[in-house]
């Protein structure tokens, strides 16, 4: 019996294939360890010298309940940041220094030759819930042509798993099954599977698949229904399972689609450069122990099987029964079981698509919010790592921080009524460093990816030259400035609604860009106007001095509505489009997998 036999059936968790290495054999343990100490050092270090430096302003004058109050929000809020500061410096360092980071960041990948033929049995599994059946079904195709003209056709099957509630786009899936089938061939690998009940949501139904179907294959490469990944892309990813058996998990990096939607286009086109150092960065000293992302990745289906099904929590309220953000915990128990999850951080063929306005990106965020959440029941799984253990509790610092940030704000503009009494004139200067730091480091991972742009030869001519990357940029940071404070405080909202059992259903996201009415954005975001006009008015009556600081927040708050609307304006898209700005090189220069996309899009 095989290992990954021995594995499906569940009869041992593997050890390490060597001492002292991962489970791949490509990297020293005690290496990582040395770099996740740095890494630690580092962010501690910061965090320490940051929060003394703000104790130290609070102390002006005597320190207050309410003063403690504020510097517990600042330490809530605030290591997300300094996260994000020292991974894209790091990734920067690698990417741009004098070493190799190939070697450094991701050996395994080493092992795949570019030739290497195709000898695993691949599912491609694309789950739907509700979704648009033309357009899925339109990206399936277009992979499976590829694939099969790549001469792998043989090696993959292709699964649609449908959830679906909604009897007439049921019956639209069928049909387009129904005619694919019948243009493709009995011998083609092509599966369709229904559900009645979405019983465990995305997780239960990739479940399913598992317990019908996952014997009959080696690797599956899990697509969300905005999924797209060229042929060379998903050839890569396999070869490099292939070449490394102990993989378990290995995500690709995910960009976005070309998206005629404003809001689309400005926050992936800073998602864009964003994600390129801070990826390498985090890949560097998270190694062995990377993230799952939910799709567009590729996951060694034996010890998945056996060792990732999901606990249902058990109790009542929103944070009991199935988990709705599976993917990290699937990670860390994939790890638990001895093989290695990583993330591939190089940009290739592997797309989604954005929310395409404000509303229906909150919408998303909750659910992802709610899932965190879930995970304080989970940080204390027997045999995690500590990495790993880490991993969980940072998915939830990342909406904690959100919280504490919007706390923060309601704290400080609440200083206007502290009696206390000041000892000399107040350290603005100090004060001033302190928010020039914060918001610098904020900036980071952005910066650190315009740089890598700016650096590689000929990359600026992809974005479409260096004014046009250059105006792209300053316009996807008004737009960050502006979406911060807005989204962040929704999240507030929800995880206060949290406490009192408010939960989020999981629907179809709307994919397509349309317009937003004033009535549905000032139905959705008349909170933040709310709280932006009281903190307006606060400021104003008792503190005016302190409004220039303000203004970032007041301004995102007090214009959500018009934000919202204005962002989700196709006039604007194209307008957007013909100028060439927050183009991503998609768009530019369209790859062959997306030209292929296109042309299946059409017909569909």
């Amino acid at each position: 019996m095989s290992l990954d036999e021995k594995v499906a059936e569940g009869r041992f968790i593997p050890a390490e294939r060597s001492e002292g290495r991962t489970p791949t054999g490509v990297q020293s343990l005690r290496q990582l360890f040395r770099r996740r100490a740095l890494m630690f050092t580092l962010i501690g270090a910061t965090y320490a010298g940051l929060v003394a430096l703000f104790a130290h302003l609070l102390g002006h004058g005597g320190f207050t309940v309410l003063d403690g109050f504020l510097l517990l929000a600042f330490c809530l809020s605030t290591p997300w940041t300094i996260l994000g500061f020292w991974n894209a410096l790091i990734g920067l360092w690698l990417v741009h220094g004098p070493g190799d980071a190939r070697r450094s960041v991701y050996p395994y990948a080493g092992r795949a030759s570019d030739d290497a033929p195709i000898t695993s049995r691949v599912a491609m599994v694309m789950t739907l819930r509700n979704e648009d059946p033309a357009r899925a079904f339109a990206r399936l195709r277009a992979m499976e042509g590829e694939i099969a003209a790549s001469g792998a056709g043989a090696s993959f099957a292709w699964f649609v798993l449908s959830d679906t509630t909604q009897p007439a786009i049921a019956a639209e899936e069928e049909a387009l099954f129904a005619a694919w089938q019948a243009e493709r061939g009995a011998g083609a690998g092509l599966h369709y599977r229904r559900r009645s009940e979405n019983s465990g949501f995305k997780a239960g139904n990739i479940r399913d698949f598992l317990d019908r179907w996952g014997d009959e294959h080696e690797l599956m490469l899990v697509l969300d229904a905005d999924s797209f990944l060229g042929a060379s892309a998903t050839l890569r990813l396999i070869r490099i399972m292939q070449a490394n058996p102990r993989l378990g998990i290995l995500q690709s990096l995910v960009v976005g689609l070309p998206s005629p939607s404003p809001f689309a286009r400005i926050f992936q086109f800073g998602m864009r450069h964003g994600m390129r150092s801070y990826t390498m960065g985090a890949s560097w000293w998270a190694g062995d122990c990377g993230p799952y992302w939910g799709h567009n990745a590729v996951i060694r289906i034996a010890p998945f099987k056996a060792h990732c099904q999901l606990p249902v929590l058990p109790g009542s309220g929103p944070l009991s029964g199935h988990i709705l953000s599976h993917d990290q915990i699937e990670a860390v128990l994939m790890r638990r079981a001895g093989y290695e999850v990583r993330v591939l951080p190089e940009e290739m063929d592997s797309f989604e698509e954005n929310p395409p306005h404000l509303t229906e990106f909150t919408r998303r965020d909750l659910r992802w919010c709610q899932g965190n959440m879930q995970y304080w029941r989970l940080i204390a799984l027997p045999g995690l790592r500590p990495m790993s253990r880490f991993q969980i509790a940072w998915a939830m610092l990342m909406y904690v921080g959100a919280v504490a940030w919007m706390a923060f704000i309601a704290l400080a503009a609440l200083k206007v009524f502290d009696t206390e009494r000041a000892d000399g004139p107040f350290p603005a200067a100090l004060g001033l460093t302190l928010f020039a730091t914060m918001f610098a480091m904020s900036l980071a991972p952005k910066v650190a990816g315009l740089l890598d742009i700016v650096l590689r030869p000929g990359e600026r001519a992809r974005y479409g030259g260096t004014g046009k990357l250059v105006g792209g940029a300053l316009s996807e940071f008004v737009f960050s400035v502006l979406l911060g404070p807005v989204v962040a405080f929704r999240i507030a909202l929800f995880m206060v609604g949290l406490l009192f059992g408010r939960t989020v259903t999981w629907e179809a996201q709307s994919r397509d860009a349309e317009r937003l009415s004033w009535r549905t954005a000032m139905a959705g975001l008349w909170p933040q106007f709310l709280f932006g006009g009281l903190l307006a008015g606060l400021l104003t009556a008792f503190a005016p001095a302190t409004l220039p600081w303000a203004l970032p927040v007041l301004v995102a708050l007090l214009g959500a509505v018009p934000f919202a609307v204005l962002t989700a304006e196709p006039a604007l898209g194209r307008w957007l489009s013909r100028r060439g700005l927050c183009a991503t090189p998609e768009e530019v220069s369209p790859t062959v997998s997306l030209v292929a996309l296109e042309a299946a899009q059409r017909a569909a």
